[in-house]
C-alpha cells in the first residue's frame, strides 16, 4: 500500500527544533543522524516509535550504536526498498516505511497510536525530515570517505612495511640489529611488544630462536645456538613448525586447536597468536605474538596480515642468511686467497734469494775453470760474496799441506789488501777449523770465548763488531775457512748470512780444490806422458807378439785339431759369406754335402781309438783330393765331415761330386794290419737365396742325410720339400701328442673276451685310441711309432691302464675282468708292480680282475727280472698273460717258469683253422690247449672273424676267445648298453 498524495509542509514549533537543527548540524556519523531522526519524530505526540534502518549494513562499524529491530520489522522494510515505492504503509495503516535515501538502502520505519494524526504529524515535519535525510545521505558519504582514507593509509603503512622489511635483507645491518628492526616494523601494523622469530631448518631436523623479545618471560632462549626440535616437543612453537598451521587464541582455545598435549612454557599470556613462515609448502620458521593483561585480543586481521607480513620476512631472512653465508665465505676465500699470496710473496722472495745464491754459485763454479791466475780468482770471488751480503771485510783462510800453517792467500780489511801467514795458534779462525762448524757472533761474543780460553785474539787493527766464519769442506776434511767481519755496530750477522755464506763456502771449497787439483794433475800429466811414451814402446811389441799369438788360437779354434780341417764353427762363418752374396746376386747357387762314415763305431771298438784316429785322418785326405778351390772340406764332429761347393750351376754338379766321394772312400783301406773297405753316406741340400742362414741349410743337408741312411747306407739323397715335409710332420705329431696327453684326447676302447662254450662276456682287452680333434679316432698304429721314438709311450700306457680299471670299477663288481698290453719299457722299471697296485687302490678294481699281458719280446731283455715282477704282483692278486703264444723261438720254455694265469694263442695260427689245408694249424693249437690244461693256465684265441674258426676251436676245446667275430673294440659305454658291432 503506497502513499499517493503529497505530503503538505507544515512547520513545527521554532524553539524546540532550533536546538535539533543545531545538534544536526554538529553531528559526525551516520548513527547521530539517525539518531536525531528518530528522536524528532519520536517527540512528536502521535509518532510511538521511529527507526531509522541502514539495510544491508548491519555488520558496518559506521553505524554501531542504531536500535536494533525485530525480524518482521526489518522484513516490512526491506519490501518496501525493493518495490522502490518513496512511502509504504502497512495493512493495519499503523506503520509507515518511508525511503530517506534510495542508494544508500536507508529506510524510515515509523509507528503511529492514529493514521491520520501521522499523516498530519509528518505533513508538520517534512521539512525537517528532508533536512536530516539530507545530512544522513552527507556523514554516509563522509564515512565512506573516511573509510576509504583509513584503507589507503592502512595499505600504505603495509606496503611501506614490506618495503622496508625487502631493503632490510639488502643492508649493511648485522643480523641482531636487522632483526630488531622487523620487530619495531611489525609493532608498527599490530600489537607486537611481545615478539619472537623462530627458524625451523627441516633437514637437520633443528631449530634456533632467532629473535626474542617479551616482558614477562625471564628465562629467555638462547639465540645464538641451534637446538634439536624435539627439546620443544608439545610446545606452541613446536605444533606451529611440525602441523604448518597458525594458532591463536587463550591458553583454553590454544588446547582446542592443536589435538594433542600441550606444554606451556613461559608465563600465561592474555592472548596468542603464532603463523609458520611457509616456502612452497614448507615450513622454514615462525612468527610469535602475544598480550600480556592489556586486553588487547588479535583478531582474524591481524593473523592474515602476520602471515602475509611472515611470508616477506622469510624472504628477507633467507637473503639475509645467503648473504651472511657469502660474505663468510668471501672472507674465508679472502683470508685463504691473502695466505696463499704471503705465501707466494714468500716463495717469490726465497726464489729470488735462490737465484742470486744460485747465480753466486755458478760464478764461483766458473772461476774454477777459468783461465786467471791466483789472485784474480780471489778478488772475483770476494766480488761474488759482495753481491750477496755486506763483505767489505773479507778473507780466505787455508790451512798447509801439513796442517800446522795457516796462510791467508786473501786478506782484505777496511778497504786494504794484506799478505798474512802464521803458525796454527788459537785465534777465532783456528777455532771455527778446529769446530768444523760456522760461527758468528758480537764482539762480546768473542770476548766471551776469550775470557774461556778458546781463542787468544790476533787484531789486525780494531777488534770487530760482528763476524762470521764458516770453514771450507772438501769431503767433510776442513781445507781453511772462508769469513767476513764488520766494524760497524748497526751492521749485524744473522742466520740469513750465515746460510748464505755457507752455501757459498761450499763452492769455493770446491773450486779451490778444483784449481789445485787442475795444477797437480798438469804436473802428473806431464809426467805420465813421458810415461806413455815408454809403455808405447814396450805395447807395440807386445801388441806384436799378442797379433801372431791370435792368428795362431783363431786357427785352432777353427779348425779341428785331428784332421786339420775347418771345423763347424768355421764351416757355419764360411756359409753364412756364401749365403750372403747369394742373396745379392740370386742366380747363384750352392751346395752343401753332409757326410757320415758308415759302422764307424763298428771300427772304433774294435781296432782301437787310435786306429780309429787314422781312419778318419785316411777319410779325410781322400775327400780333400776330389774337392777344387774356393771349395772346402770340414769335419763336424766325430765321423761326420761336410764339403761345401760355393758356387754350382744346378742339382748334378752336387750329385756329380757326391759319387765321387762315394766311389773315392771306397777304395780298400789298410789300418793296424786290417784291411778295410769304408763308406759314407751324403746329405745333399743346395742354397739359393730362400735360405737366411747357415743353420738351416745344415739342417736340411743333416735331413737328407738321415734319409740316405735310412735307405740302406752307402748312397746319397738330396734334400726335398716332401722330405722336409715329413719330418716336420713326425714334430707335428709329437706336439699334437703332448697336447693330447694335457687336454684328454686318450680313451680305451674295450675289446670283449668271450667263453666260447655259450659265447658269455667274461673279460675285455683295452686297447688306445686318440680322439684326434681333427683328424678324428686314431688307432695305436697311427702314433704308437711316434710315441715310442719321443718318449712320450709310457705315459700314454699309464693314462689307458688308470682310465680303463676305473672305467669298468665304476661298473660295480663282478666277474670281468681286464687284460692290457705291458711293454718291456714298463718292465725294465724295477717298482711297475707298486705302481701297478697303487692304481688298482686309486681306481677301486680289485685285482684279482686285472691280467697283465707280455710278450716274448718283453722277457728276452730280462728274464729274472721280469719274473720277479710278475710274482710279486700274483701274490697281489694280479695275473699275468702270455701273448702271441707260439710266434717266437722259446715260448714253450716260459710256461713252467713264469707265474702265468692266461696264455693267448696268435691270431695266426687261428686265421688257418678255417682254410681246407689248415691240419698243421688244427695240430699246433690242440698241442697248446693240452700243454695249457696240463699246467691249469687257461687259454685265449685271438683273432676269430670266421664262424668256422670258432667251431673248430670250440671242438678242439678252447674256452675263450676274442676277435672280430665275437666284437670290435668299443668305448665301456657300448658294452654296458648291450650293444654289439
Amino acid at each position: 500500500m503506497s502513499l499517493s498524495r503529497p505530503i503538505p509542509v507544515i512547520t513545527p514549533k521554532e524553539p524546540k527544533n532550533t536546538a535539533w537543527l543545531g545538534c544536526l548540524i554538529e553531528a559526525e556519523t551516520p548513527a547521530q543522524v539517525a539518531a536525531l531522526i528518530e528522536t524528532l519524530l519520536q517527540s512528536q505526540q502521535h509518532c510511538r516509535q521511529a527507526r531509522v534502518l541502514m539495510l544491508g549494513r548491519a555488520q558496518d562499524p559506521r553505524f554501531a550504536g542504531m536500535q536494533p529491530v525485530d525480524a518482521e520489522e526489518l522484513a516490512f522494510a526491506q519490501e518496501a526498498l525493493q518495490a522502490g515505492d518513496d512511502a509504504r504503509l502497512s495493512a493495519d495503516g499503523k506503520r509507515c516505511a518511508l525511503l530517506l535515501l534510495r542508494e544508500q538502502q536507508v529506510v524510515l520505519l515509523l509507528s503511529m497510536a492514529i493514521e491520520g494524526a501521522a499523516k498530519a504529524v509528518l505533513i508538520r515535519l517534512s521539512p525537517y525530515l528532508q533536512l536530516g535525510a539530507r545530512q544522513l545521505h552527507h556523514t554516509i558519504k563522509l564515512a565512506e570517505l573516511y573509510d576509504s582514507h583509513s584503507q589507503l593509509e592502512h595499505s600504505e603503512n603495509l606496503q611501506r612495511a614490506l618495503f622496508s622489511i625487502s631493503e632490510l635483507s639488502g643492508s649493511d645491518l648485522e643480523m641482531p640489529d636487522m632483526l630488531q628492526e622487523i620487530h619495531r616494523i611489525v609493532s608498527g601494523l599490530m600489537y607486537a611488544e611481545n615478539f619472537f622469530i623462530v627458524r625451523y631448518y627441516a633437514e637437520r631436523d633443528c631449530m634456533r630462536f632467532l629473535y626474542y623479545a617479551d616482558i614477562q618471560d625471564q628465562d629467555k632462549p638462547e639465540t645464538n645456538r641451534d637446538m634439536r626440535l624435539e627439546e620443544r616437543r608439545h610446545t606452541l612453537t613446536w605444533y606451529l613448525l611440525v602441523r604448518g598451521k597458525p594458532l591463536m587464541g587463550s591458553n583454553e582455545q590454544l588446547q582446542q586447536q592443536v589435538n594433542g598435549p600441550l606444554l606451556i612454557v613461559g608465563p600465561d599470556s592474555d592472548d596468542w597468536l603464532g603463523v609458520p613462515m611457509l616456502r612452497n609448502g614448507q615450513v622454514h620458521g615462525a612468527l610469535v605474538v602475544q598480550s600480556y593483561g592489556t586486553g588487547i585480543v588479535y583478531s582474524r586481521d591481524d593473523l592474515a596480515l602476520l602471515e602475509f607480513v611472515g611470508n616477506h620476512i622469510l624472504t628477507a631472512l633467507e637473503r639475509k642468511e645467503s648473504k651472511d653465508e657469502l660474505e663468510r665465505r668471501v672472507r674465508q676465500r679472502t683470508e685463504e686467497l691473502a695466505e696463499l699470496n704471503r705465501g707466494l710473496m714468500q716463495e717469490v722472495h726465497e726464489r729470488h734469494r735462490a737465484e742470486r745464491l744460485q747465480e753466486a754459485l755458478f760464478q764461483v763454479a766458473q772461476l774454477a775453470t777459468a783461465d786467471i791466475d791466483e789472485n784474480t780468482f780471489y778478488e772475483r770471488v770476494h766480488s761474488v760474496v759482495g753481491r750477496l751480503l755486506d763483505a767489505k771485510n773479507f778473507f780466505i783462510a787455508l790451512l798447509s799441506d801439513d796442517r800446522s800453517k795457516l796462510e791467508f792467500p786473501y786478506f782484505m780489511d777496511a778497504g786494504e789488501r794484506h799478505q798474512l801467514a802464521r803458525p796454527v795458534g788459537r785465534g777465532l779462525s783456528e777455532y771455527v777449523l778446529r769446530r768444523g762448524q760456522a760461527w758468528s757472533g758480537t764482539r762480546e761474543d768473542i770476548m766471551a770465548l776469550t775470557r774461556a780460553g778458546e781463542v787468544v785474539p790476533h787484531h789486525i787493527g780494531e777488534p770487530s763488531a760482528y763476524w762470521l766464519g764458516v770453514p771450507l769442506k772438501v769431503d767433510e776434511a776442513v781445507i781453511g775457512l772462508v769469513a767476513v767481519q764488520n766494524y760497524d755496530s748497526q751492521a749485524a750477522y744473522g742466520a740469513p748470512e750465515q746460510e748464505l755464506l755457507s752455501f757459498v763456502a761450499l763452492q769455493i771449497a770446491n773450486s779451490i780444490y778444483r784449481r789445485r787439483s787442475a795444477v797437480a794433475l798438469h804436473q802428473a800429466n806431464l809426467r805420465l806422458e813421458h810415461r806413455v811414451e815408454e809403455r808405447t814402446r814396450e805395447l807395440r811389441a807386445e801388441i806384436a807378439r799378442r797379433e801372431q799369438m791370435q792368428q795362431q788360437l783363431h786357427h785352432q779354434v777353427m779348425h779341428d785339431p785331428l784332421t786339420g780341417l775347418p771345423n763347424r764353427g768355421y764351416l757355419r762363418e764360411r756359409l753364412d759369406r756364401v749365403l750372403n752374396r747369394i742373396r745379392s746376386d740370386p742366380s747363384r747357387r750352392c751346395a752343401l754335402l753332409y757326410i757320415d762314415v758308415d759302422r764307424f763305431k763298428v771300427i772304433n771298438d774294435s781296432l782301437g781309438h787310435l786306429a780309429g784316429d787314422e781312419f778318419l785322418k785316411a777319410v779325410a785326405v781322400r775327400l780333400l783330393t776330389h774337392v777344387r778351390e774356393p771349395d772346402m772340406v770340414a769335419r763336424l764332429s766325430g765321423d761326420e765331415f761336410a764339403i761345401l761347393l760355393e758356387d754350382i750351376e744346378n742339382t748334378d754338379t752336387a750329385t756329380i761330386i757326391a759319387d765321387r766321394v762315394l766311389q773315392a772312400v771306397a777304395a780298400p783301406l789298410r789300418i793296424s794290419g786290417k784291411e778295410l773297405e769304408p763308406s759314407v753316406s751324403v746329405g745333399i741340400a743346395c742354397g739359393d737365396a730362400g735360405y737366411l742362414d747357415a743353420d738351416e741349410l745344415i739342417r736340411d743337408a743333416d735331413m737328407a742325410l738321415y734319409q740316405a741312411k735310412e735307405l740302406g747306407r752307402k748312397r746319397f739323397a738330396i734334400f726335398d720339400e716332401a722330405l722336409a715335409k715329413g719330418m716336420v710332420d713326425v714334430l707335428a705329431m709329437e706336439s699334437e701328442l703332448r697336447k693330447a696327453l694335457r687336454q684328454n684326447e686318450f680313451e680305451p676302447h674295450f675289446q670283449p673276451i668271450c667263453r666260447l662254450g655259450d659265447g658269455h662276456v667274461v673279460g675285455y682287452e683295452a686297447l688306445i685310441r686318440w680322439n684326434h680333434p681333427q683328424r678324428g679316432l686314431l688307432r695305436p698304429s697311427d702314433f704308437v711309432k711316434i710315441a715310442e721314438d719321443s718318449g712320450l709311450i709310457e705315459a700314454i700306457d699309464w693314462r689307458l691302464f688308470e682310465l680303463s680299471c676305473r672305467l669298468l670299477a665304476q661298473q660295480g663288481p663282478g666277474e670281468p675282468f681286464i687284460t692290457f698290453n705291458v711293454s718291456a719299457l714298463h718292465l725294465r722299471h724295477a717298482d711297475f708292480d707298486v705302481r701297478i697296485l697303487k692304481m688298482l687302490e686309486r681306481s677301486g678294481l680289485a685285482p684279482d680282475r686285472l691280467v697283465t699281458e707280455v710278450t716274448e719280446g718283453a722277457l728276452l731283455d730280462n728274464p729274472e727280472s721280469v719274473r720277479a715282477v710278475l710274482d710279486r704282483l700274483r701274490s697281489a692278486g694280479v695275473g699275468a698273460a702270455l701273448d702271441d703264444f707260439g710266434t717266437g723261438y722259446s715260448s714253450l720254455s716260459y710256461l713252467h717258469s713264469l707265474p702265468l694265469r692266461m696264455l693267448k694263442i696268435d691270431r695266426a695260427f687261428v686265421q688257418e683253422l678255417d682254410k681246407s689245408d689248415s691240419s698243421n694249424s688244427t695240430t699246433v693249437v690242440a698241442a697248446i690247449l693240452a700243454l695249457a690244461h696240463a699246467l691249469n693256465i687257461q687259454v685265449i684265441a685271438e683273432g676269430i672273424e670266421t664262424q668256422a674258426q670258432l667251431d673248430a676251436l670250440v671242438r678242439m676245446g678252447c674256452e675263450m676267445g676274442q676277435g672280430y667275430l665275437l666284437g670290435s673294440p668299443a668305448p665301456m659305454s657300448h658294452w654296458v648298453a648291450g650293444g654289439e658291432d
